[in-house]
């Protein structure tokens, strides 16, 4: 208790209170998820419902769609855009960071331009060329949109910078190839930020609820977020609905971060990613 003094106190309260601040949002929608349609849009808004809380909007969504399916195809869709997004993330940031190419500047500035530049502009030339290559209602056409990211590309050429490249030389010394030096050096070195770029890319591709809604008509092919809008019925605002499906969206992510949250928080402690 010797270690314990007032300016501790008022920073664990002022934490716990911005927690509890965060966490409203998420308490809710549980909340709201868990009341009757009637209850949920009843006015004035209560917190706690006159019926009582009920499993009857889950049972109904479960009832209508096929969630098991739909959950199948969304870590499906995530796990391919992050592992080649990973892929090609690593390579291109390596060569940014230490081969010297020719046009190597010009590139990484349209590299770093392209972060500026909204996805959203490119979903019709993507949807042509998805139908040209007939990949609509395909895994491929879900999945090869999604792996180009020019921030991740960034994010991990930054973090490169900061590997020293002594160590890199000394290997060189003894005969290894830059592929090599990749793969043993490099690569075991950025664990901590190769972890938090997966874990946002998988987070990215299972929220992405646009492309996926775009590019396939087929409900065996639909990710959770897309199959979720074809359950919600009734006239007006289902709020009951709507707050069910969110939670059972987010439910995937949030055992995610509960197994991987000490390296979400090391990647971004060591690379600022959320400041990006």
């Amino acid at each position: 208790m010797k270690n314990v003094n007032a300016g501790r106190v008022v920073a664990f309260v002022v934490l716990a209170l911005f927690s509890l601040l965060m966490l409203a949002p998420f308490l809710w929608a549980l909340n709201t998820s868990l009341k009757s349609e009637a209850d949920a849009g009843a006015s004035p808004v209560s917190l706690l419902p006159a019926g009582g809380y009920t499993w009857e909007i889950y049972a109904k969504i479960f009832r209508t769609g096929d969630i098991p399916a739909w959950m199948v195809n969304s870590f499906v869709v995530a796990a391919g855009v992050t592992i080649i997004t990973l892929v090609i993330s690593t390579l291109a940031g390596y060569a940014f960071s230490r081969l010297d190419f020719a046009g190597r500047k010009v590139l990484l500035g349209l590299t770093v331009a392209a972060i500026m530049i909204p996805g959203t502009i490119f979903i019709v030339p993507l949807f042509d060329e998805m139908l040209a290559f007939n990949m609509v209602d395909t895994y491929w056409g879900l999945i090869l949109p999604q792996v180009v990211a020019p921030v991740m590309v960034f994010i991990l050429k930054r973090f490169f910078d900061s590997i020293p490249r002594e160590l890199e030389d000394a290997a060189r010394v003894d005969g290894a190839s830059s592929f090599r030096i990749f793969l043993r050096i490099v690569l075991p070195l950025s664990r901590p930020i190769i972890a938090a770029v997966a874990i946002f890319t998988f987070v990215g591709a299972w929220n992405n609820f646009l492309w996926p809604y775009i590019v396939t008509n087929d409900p065996a092919l639909m990710t959770l977020p897309v199959g979720l809008q074809t359950v919600i019925s009734g006239f007006g605002v289902v709020f009951a609905q709507n707050m069910a499906s969110a939670m059972l969206a987010a439910l995937p992510l949030i055992i995610v971060f509960l197994f991987f949250q000490r390296q979400i928080i090391k990647g971004i402690a060591t690379t600022g990613l959320g400041g990006q």
